[in-house]
């Protein structure tokens, strides 16, 4: 069905492998668009519970953009093809009502440390590296690196390494909040499956809530505990809220329907 992406549907989890290991499975348009025909699927299709993204082969989980394709781009160009990816992709990760982690196998560098910090969070394999490179090319990110990585680690961090394209092994960027766990390369995806196995046992609505409501946290956004309480109020007339509650009080498991 895609020719630079491969999918498995595991329990309700969907993992979506980035499938060019000779080129690093560096992004390029047709990874883009793939990426956003399958993002929408995460959104649409009711059997799909979550995803996680990765890298195939050992090394990469996604090394960069595809600098070929950056040849002839103007400044119109360059900025129409960062802006394309970011709503077809990066912004759509972000914005997933359903949970989206990474799970970084190697190196996440350029358009691949932007790719995993679009996500939900991230767990890296010890031998993963971060970083930001652009600046070697005479670039800046332009999927969301310089906002999102400084909301990750902070300004003065942030700034270091956008600026030095400096990498960050995996224990460094588990010290800085880039990453939320590190593991052995074998059990990464596993990990990633039993971490996911979790919140999806949670009620659907609460958690896609959650998720809007910390990324308006992380923009500072004015209307971040208005919109938390709204949220709290309306999920009470839900059947999950109901369920839960009764399934406290009654000492059992709740069985929630995203109802």
């Amino acid at each position: 069905m895609y020719q630079t992406i491969l999918t498995a549907l595991n329990n309700g989890i969907l993992t979506i492998t980035i499938n060019r290991p000779d080129k690093l499975n560096a992004l390029n348009k047709a990874v883009i668009a793939e990426l956003g025909q399958v993002l929408e699927l995460v959104y649409l299709e009711p059997e799909i519970k979550a995803a996680v993204i990765t890298g195939s082969g050992p090394k990469s989980f996604v090394a960069g953009a595809d600098i070929s394709e950056f040849s002839g781009l103007d400044s119109r160009g360059g900025e129409a093809m960062a802006l394309q990816a970011q709503a077809k992709v990066f912004d759509k990760i972000e914005n997933c009502p359903k949970p989206v982690i990474a799970a970084v196998n190697g190196f996440a560098l350029g358009g691949g440390c932007e790719l995993a910090m679009a996500c939900h969070f991230r767990i890296a394999a010890d031998q993963a590296r971060f970083g930001q490179p652009e600046v070697n090319l005479g670039l800046t990110p332009g999927y969301g690196g310089t906002q999102r990585l400084t909301r990750l680690i902070g300004k003065g961090k942030a700034m270091e390494l956008l600026m030095t394209g400096n990498m960050l092994d995996a224990g460094e960027a588990l010290r800085l909040g880039l990453v939320n766990e590190v593991t052995a390369p074998k059990a990464l995806l596993s990990r990633c499956q039993e971490i996911l196995e979790t919140i999806i046992a949670k009620a659907p609505l609460a958690i896609s809530r959650i998720i809007a409501l910390v990324n308006l946290a992380d923009r500072c956004d004015p209307e971040g505990m208005a919109r938390e309480a709204r949220a709290f109020g309306e999920l009470f007339d839900t059947a999950d809220a109901k369920e839960g509650a009764a399934a406290f009080l009654e000492k059992r498991k709740p069985v929630f329907r995203g109802a």
